[in-house]
């Protein structure tokens, strides 16, 4: 198990769709030991999710984890799930705004509008099909993780370019009436 280098907005690879992953290849060493790398360089960065292809392998496989995490303390927490071949729908027009970032752009925010529920089809790392119905920011991580792997970036989806901000004038003049309204919004959707 390594930490891997997590490419950067303008690499190639961010803006392709990842291919499937074939039963064979993920039951393999190598695709196993790669799973573990995506892990390690996901907790290493603080993120609360990473697609492959942020590390420079265009497959659809992405680890998705929030526990005690400094960069997004106001998340639910999602126990460590590993996503393969992952097709995600939403379930109704409800949207919520919200302010993300992305290890893959370094040091900038933007508000995006996500579907507050998704259905996710996808198979673990051992092969086990999941059928499941996200909600909340944790249905908003989801679609950002499964965008990534589709070429999409949180860039693409921020509709007025005015809410981009660095981190840190996001933590000086943004962060806690974000912090105040999706705080708001966990508690009545729950997740």
């Amino acid at each position: 198990m390594s930490v891997r280098d997590i490419v950067t907005v303008g690499h190639p690879v961010l803006r392709e769709r990842a291919r499937d992953v074939t039963i064979d290849e993920l039951a393999s060493a190598e695709t196993q030991g790669f799973i573990d790398d995506l892990i390690d360089t996901m907790r290493h960065a603080n993120g609360a999710g990473l697609a492959a292809n942020q590390v420079g392998v265009p497959v659809r496989i992405a680890a998705i984890e929030v526990g005690d995490n400094p960069r997004y303390p106001y998340k639910p927490r999602i126990p460590l799930t590993v996503v393969v071949n992952p097709i995600i729908e939403p379930i109704d027009d409800e949207l919520v705004e919200i302010n993300e970032g992305c290890l893959s752009v370094p040091n900038l925010r933007g508000s995006v509008m996500r579907h507050v529920n998704v259905r996710v089809r996808y198979l673990d790392r051992d092969g086990v099909a999941y059928d499941e119905v996200k909600r909340g920011l944790t249905a908003g991580t989801f679609q950002h993780e499964c965008d990534h792997l589709d070429g999409v970036l949180f860039l693409d989806r921020v509709t007025d370019p005015r809410t981009f901000t660095t981190w840190e004038q996001f933590e000086r003049f943004h962060r806690a009436a974000f912090v105040e309204r999706i705080n708001e919004f966990v508690a009545r959707v729950g997740s």
